[in-house]
């Protein structure tokens, strides 16, 4: 059997499972915002002391604005929610910049380690040069650092056939300017939807909740975070940040 048919079995079984769970019973918790419009509360940034000084987060016109096009050499730099969740939908709007070159994501069930400097859990990718890649799964547990969707072996890395096809990504200036994002996790499932279109379902049973995940304290239960990659030049807008926490 070859590498495509195992990738395409796989991703059709992971499909299949978070199908037959997603639709059972309505969410008992109600929709929270997570960003209020005007300020970070509710938000701290996350990054190495060398890298304190740079202001790469900020609100501006209503919206999270990550900004890096001009802050040179750098680490990662991440927002971080105060506050951790296990089981919930989250939804958000995006706008991406043609002339941004670098790389965002969202972090889910994810936890910063001050000492180290680093935070550990799964990401859900945003790439504005390749906009194919939005929605895949990197994660960035020490110990993993690996691709976990699509599921390509440790040192392997994703493609553009391996992408939902007839997804849609917009960038600021068209028509529409914004992208909506909409992340379910429920058990060890996970569930990305790309402007009306599901691009990721995966179930990480035995990895999300395996030792390595365990040790870190993530992948069933963390925080939300915003990622700008390191050394990257990236310039995104976040807004209409909402949460519906399932486990309540």
């Amino acid at each position: 059997m070859g590498n495509r048919t195992v990738y395409v079995i796989s991703a059709f079984l992971a499909m299949t499972c978070l199908g037959a769970t997603a639709g059972q019973g309505e969410p008992a918790g109600e929709w929270v915002s997570l960003f209020d419009g005007k300020t970070l509360a509710g938000w701290a940034v996350k990054c190495l002391p060398a890298d304190r000084d740079k202001t790469c987060w900020t609100v501006d016109k209503g919206t999270i604005l990550a900004d890096s096009m001009d802050a040179g050499k750098h680490d990662y730099v991440w927002l971080v929610s105060e506050k951790a969740y296990a089981d919930f939908v989250l939804r958000l709007e995006f706008q991406a910049y043609r002339d941004s070159p670098g790389n965002s994501g969202v972090q889910v069930r994810s936890r910063y380690d001050e000492k180290a400097g680093w935070l550990d859990g799964p990401q859900v990718d945003i790439h504005p040069r390749g906009p194919w890649r939005t929605g895949m799964i990197w994660d960035e547990t020490r110990g993993s650092r690996r691709w976990l969707w699509p599921p390509v072996p440790k040192g392997k890395w994703v493609n553009e056939s391996m992408a939902k096809p007839g997804r849609a990504f917009h960038y600021a200036g068209e028509t529409p300017a914004w992208n909506a994002l909409e992340i379910t996790c429920r058990g060890t499932r996970m569930r990305a939807v790309l402007n009306g279109l599901e691009v990721m379902a995966y179930d990480g049973a035995g990895v999300l909740d395996d030792d390595v995940h365990k040790q870190r304290n993530v992948g069933m239960k963390g925080h939300i975070a915003l990622q700008i990659h390191r050394n990257d030049r990236l310039r995104i807008r976040f807004r209409n940040i909402r949460i519906r926490d399932l486990a309540k």
